[in-house]
């Protein structure tokens, strides 16, 4: 039994080799997402190993929020020379790092990148641990000088001699670059500016008394632990964090950690998408060749093989299967890394590719999916196989089971689609955000299984539609075609499956996104008053001198300031909730409106007073006149009394939950270094909006990373934020695709092969080259169309109740895109026609006489 199955094995190898693929596609994104992930985590612990401080002291981040406030946390930068005295200190070193800030050429072009990687000025000092090393030049003396590292240097192509001017909090001001520093280590990918210590403190901070932290060495001997000990009951005040070298570096990976989930999460969709899509794939395959070698199997039981040694012989020809993809995955997921690793080089990050980590893990894992994916898949059918009948050697049914009745799967499909529907209705009748996601996405699972199971009962009723033009456009040939997909319900029903899965993801994605951009459009039609907006690119805060430029620009009326606060507020229900609060100058409504279930603009912003999202409040138990204890940054508290409660459909945006907002000077006696994050700008009477635009345009030409915009420009901004998560959903799209052709080539090809005898008579009748490839491309077209048809359908279904999740949280307009439905539909036949090219020309390239006698 073994000879043989490794013999039917290297006979069907040619067909094998397009479900090796779909394996190797799913075992190369998980094994490259886990090589990369891998490297670029030890990278990086090997950087912050080697750069962290014995010990490092810096102010206490009780709060954290995903919304910038622009404040730089601070501590007195006489705590070194304090420190320095504690025993078994070697050194002490005032650190001052800002990363919001803007350095920019003499065309006043930004140096640094553009793809998200911070800026950082800092203090220039030289230790054993530098990350950098001076390579040229000299180090900066005093205000005026500055170095920058040698790989902004050389993208930008600055020079020692040029000037730069930096854009920090405190203003804007100019440096020459008098040396280059070159890493010593792995590039982040930042751009790195530094100046001397004193010209740092006051030009990034404000002041000579102030760092952002105190980086100590240890004397030897001493260990980080026992001198940190040391330092917290020399210091005594719990204002400050304490960490050792371990602890900084963990705490520095952490934080990369999140970066570095985005790129494996993302990889993993893919690869999650290739196994499901590929599972059709295989028991597709194993399918129609098992049906295929019914007789075959039918003389191994007449031979005496009982049923237990055909399913393990079938299952032994899936472990080879997915021994080889697997195998092959692997070493496609390692070319991938690699590319990823190029990637992030063009990127600004510089990771080597000889310094590739590849875990015992890493092969545990591509092996696990390969395989399983691979035997799992080619279950059912083994046993099926291991249930065809000695007698089966004596029939010449080469396509047993093609007839057989669907009731199993009627009801199966039946259950499984009720339970998923009734999970979407509740998702639509959900009045929580969390209960109705978890509906949603068991609906989604459901339905979507609901759907594979019962695609065979559709087969017949929707292709007799979808074909139903094809006797009159094509005649006989026609007529064949859609007689051939609905030859054997099964077998099309799972070749569109693979197809469907991807475009029910596209379908409701589109649906989802479609509605997010008519809600944001509905909400800046809403509550955008202002004839302009100027805020930054990336939505950082900016320097206080752009407010003040901007106020002086000649024909601006009114500047209403914003700015944003990491808060923690305690509720009446005894409830800490963290979140980020803004803060508005008085003359809000001018340039907003706000609709408000109690209260107005007036006491919102008035000093003490605080404004609700009227629905949270509801939650809390917080009413109008209820007092609030807030915590603010660096420590400071106060109590502010809710003086209004808004209805504006939602609790807030993205970090922004509750919906809080104060005046502007209550928020500047709690955080007085936060900066504006955007102005909302009228034009004063009598200065036409396109004039002012132009004079604001030249106003912020020093200042590259701050825009101006109007509704249409914010709008704009925010469909162009929403397709960046199309383009992902799009590249999966792409994926399952790929792999759905090679299901639809493989059952074609498979097809093509199952009827010999019959494409043989039929040419022998007359039928010409032409027309039986015609024959084989209206029915993958067909099928095509079929995968389509039912995967935008289900996709609609889900769109439409993931739309309901979003209006939870005030997206309540619903969009279709009925233009990209119908595009994906044409392009779903076009995917057809060149499935079935190679299926084709094989079929007509067959002797007719030799197909006649085919066995």
């Amino acid at each position: 039994m073994l000879k043989a199955t490794l013999r039917s094995f290297l006979a069907h190898k040619g067909r094998l080799m397009l479900s090796a693929l779909a394996v190797l596609l799913s075992v190369a994104f998980v094994a490259g997402s886990l090589i990369f992930s891998d490297t670029v985590t030890r990278t990086f612990d090997r950087l912050f190993a080697s750069t962290a401080a014995d010990v490092t002291i810096s102010p206490r981040q009780d709060l954290t929020s995903r919304v910038p406030s622009g404040a730089t946390a601070t501590l007195p930068a006489a705590l070194a020379d304090r420190v320095a005295e504690v025993d078994g200190v070697a050194a002490t070193h005032v650190d001052t790092v800002v990363e919001n800030i803007t350095v920019v050429d003499r065309k006043n072009d930004p140096v640094g990148p553009t793809t998200g990687a911070p800026t950082i000025a800092r203090n220039w000092y030289v230790t054993d641990r530098s990350p950098v090393e001076l390579t040229s030049g000299h180090a900066p003396r005093g205000a005026g000088e500055a170095l920058l590292d040698a790989d902004t240097a050389r993208h930008k192509h600055v020079r020692i001699g040029d000037t730069l001017t930096v854009l920090a909090r405190p203003g804007s001001f100019p440096v020459r670059v008098v040396g280059i520093a070159t890493f010593t280590t792995t590039n982040p990918g930042a751009a790195l500016v530094f100046l001397d210590t004193p010209t740092a403190q006051t030009r990034l901070l404000g002041g000579t008394g102030l760092a952002t932290a105190v980086s100590v060495d240890a004397a030897p001997g001493v260990d980080d632990a026992r001198l940190k000990q040391r330092i917290a009951a020399e210091l005594h005040s719990s204002a400050y964090d304490l960490k050792t070298a371990s602890e900084q570096a963990k705490s520095d990976t952490d934080r990369l950690g999140a970066f570095l989930d985005v790129i494996k999460y993302v990889m993993l969709g893919f690869a999650g998408i290739a196994v499901l899509v590929g599972v059709f794939l295989i028991v597709n395959t194993f399918s129609m060749l098992i049906a295929q070698r019914t007789r075959e199997l039918g003389l191994l039981r007449a031979l005496g093989a009982d049923r237990r040694q055909v399913r393990r012989s079938v299952l032994t020809e899936a472990l080879l299967l997915g021994l080889v993809g697997s195998t092959l995955g692997l070493a496609a997921g390692i070319g991938l890394a690699a590319g990823l690793i190029r990637l992030m080089s063009a990127f600004g990050m510089n990771i080597r590719s000889t310094e590739m980590v590849i875990g015992w893990a890493t092969p545990v894992a591509a092996y696990v999916v390969g395989v399983g994916v691979t035997f799992v898949a080619a279950y059912l059918p083994a046993r099926r196989a291991a249930g065809v009948s000695p007698m089966a050697a004596l029939t010449d049914a080469e396509v047993a089971g093609a007839g057989r009745p669907l009731k199993v799967r009627a009801v199966a499909g039946g259950v499984v689609g009720a339970l998923g529907l009734a999970a979407l209705a509740g998702c639509a009748g959900a009045t929580k955000t969390a209960s109705a996601a978890s509906f949603l996405g068991l609906g989604v699972v459901l339905t979507l299984v609901a759907t594979v199971i019962a695609g065979p009962l559709l087969v017949r009723p929707v292709i007799r539609v979808l074909g139903g033009a094809f006797p009159a456009l094509f005649g006989s040939i026609g007529r064949m075609s859609q007689r051939n997909a609905l030859r054997n319900p099964r077998r099309t029903g799972a070749t569109a499956s693979a197809l469907m899965v991807g475009l029910a993801l596209v379908g409701g994605m589109s649906v989802a996104s479609a509605s997010m951009s008519a809600s944001f459009d509905q909400q800046i039609d809403k509550t955008l008053g202002a004839d302009f907006v100027v805020q930054n690119t990336n939505f950082q805060p900016f320097p206080e001198e752009v407010t003040g430029k901007i106020r002086a620009t000649d024909g601006v009326g009114l500047v209403v300031r914003q700015r944003f606060a990491p808060v923690a507020v305690r509720l009446p229900d005894g409830k800490r909730v963290e979140t980020t609060a803004a803060g508005y100058d008085q003359p809000l409504d001018d340039v907003a409106h706000i609709t408000y279930a109690q209260g107005d603009t007036a006491a919102a912003l008035a000093d003490g007073a605080l404004a609700m999202d009227v629905k949270f409040a509801k939650e809390h138990g917080v009413r109008v006149g209820s007092t609030v204890p807030v915590q603010f940054p660096a420590g400071r508290h106060t109590e502010l009394r809710v003086r209004a409660l808004t209805d504006q459909g939602g609790s807030g945006g993205y970090g922004m939950r509750g919906g809080l907002f104060f005046g502007m000077a209550t928020l500047q006696k709690s955080l007085p270094t936060g900066q504006d994050s955007a102005l909302y700008v009228n034009a004063a009477p009598g200065t036409p909006k396109d004039r002012l635009r132009s004079r604001l345009a030249a106003t912020l030409d020093a200042y590259p990373q701050v825009q101006v915009r109007d509704q249409a420009d914010y709008k704009k901004l925010v469909h162009d934020q929403i397709a960046v998560l199309l383009y992902l959903v799009y590249a999966l799209l792409g994926l399952a695709i790929v792999i759905a052709v090679l299901g639809v080539v493989n059952t074609l090809a498979l097809s093509v092969v199952e009827r010999t005898r019959e494409i043989g008579l039929l040419r022998a009748i007359g039928l010409a080259r032409r027309q039986l490839r015609r024959m084989i491309r209206l029915e993958s077209v067909v099928i095509a169309v079929f995968g389509a048809v039912l995967g935008l359908a289900l996709g609609l279904v889900w769109g439409v109740c993931t739309q309901q999740v979003l209006a939870l949280q005030g997206m309540k307009a619903l969009a279709v895109p009925w233009g990209t439905m119908v595009a994906v539909v044409v392009g779903s036949a076009v995917v057809g026609v060149v499935a079935a090219l190679l299926p084709a020309l094989r079929a007509s390239r067959m002797n007719v006489l030799a197909a006649i006698a085919h066995e």
